[in-house]
C-alpha cells in the first residue's frame, strides 16, 4: 500500500501559464488598491493550483494488475462486444474526473504504446454514457510483454475542451507513468479484454496509478 504521508504535491507544466497569470494580476490590482478584486483573483489563483495539482503516485506491484488511469469515480463498468481499440469485445470501466480532482492520466500497465488515435466530437456531460460515443476523445492502445492489451480513451466533457497526450505510437511506458491530462472535468474509459477480472464497483472512488481496477488473466 501506498505511504500518503511521503506524496508529494507538484503541478503540472500546462497549469503555469494560468497561474501565474493569476498571480500577476493578484499583485496588480492589489497595488492598485482594489482589495476585493485581489482578493477574488487570489481565490482564483489558488482554484487553478488544485486543477493542476499532480502527486506523486506509488503503483502497487503484482502480475497482470490493471490500475486506474484517472482519479474520479467509476459511474459504469459495461460488457462491450468492440471497445475503442480493442479488437475484441471486453469491459468498460469509466471514470468521471470533476473539477475538483486530479486531472492527471496514468498508465494501468507496464507495455508499449500500440496505437494513438484523435477524434473530434461533441460536448456532453462526461458522466452521461453518451460522452463515451460522441464527445471529443483520444484513444490509446497499450500492449504489454505477454501480448495482452488494453485501451484508455480520454474524453472531453462540458468543462474540458483541450485534451493533451504525453505519448506516441512506439513508446514503452511503466506502469503508473504519466500519459496525458484533460483540463476540468471530464471522464477517462479503460477498456479490459476479454476474461479479464474486474475489482472496483459502480460509484467507487480511485486514484490514478495507484487503485487497482482489475487484472489481466
Amino acid at each position: 500500500m501506498a505511504d500518503h504521508s511521503k506524496t508529494k504535491l507538484n503541478i503540472a507544466k500546462e497549469g503555469y501559464p494560468w497561474i501565474l497569470t493569476l498571480s500577476f494580476l493578484t499583485l496588480l490590482v492589489f497595488a492598485l488598491g482594489w482589495e476585493w478584486v485581489s482578493g477574488l483573483f487570489a481565490l482564483f489563483t489558488l482554484a487553478f493550483v488544485g486543477f493542476f495539482r499532480d502527486p506523486e503516485r506509488i503503483p502497487p506491484m503484482g502480475e497482470g494488475l490493471v490500475l486506474s488511469p484517472a482519479d474520479g469515480r467509476v459511474v459504469g463498468i459495461k460488457e462491450v462486444e468492440k471497445g475503442k481499440l480493442l479488437e475484441e469485445g471486453g469491459t468498460r470501466v469509466s471514470i468521471f474526473l470533476s473539477p475538483l480532482d486530479v486531472h492527471v492520466n496514468r498508465s494501468p500497465i507496464k507495455g508499449l504504446v500500440e496505437k494513438v488515435q484523435y477524434r473530434p466530437g461533441k460536448f456532453f456531460a462526461a458522466y452521461r454514457d453518451k460522452a463515451s460515443h460522441e464527445n471529443e476523445q483520444n484513444a490509446m492502445r497499450i500492449v504489454d510483454s505477454t501480448g495482452r492489451s488494453l485501451s484508455i480513451v480520454q474524453i472531453a466533457g462540458v468543462l474540458a475542451r483541450r485534451i493533451i497526450c504525453y505519448v506516441k505510437e512506439g513508446e514503452t511506458l511503466e506502469r503508473g507513468q504519466r500519459l496525458g491530462l484533460i483540463m476540468f472535468g471530464s471522464r477517462v474509459d479503460l477498456f479490459l479484454p476479454q476474461g479479464s477480472r474486474v475489482e472496483v464497483t459502480e460509484g467507487q472512488r480511485v486514484r490514478g496509478g495507484e487503485t487497482i481496477i482489475g487484472r489481466l488473466l
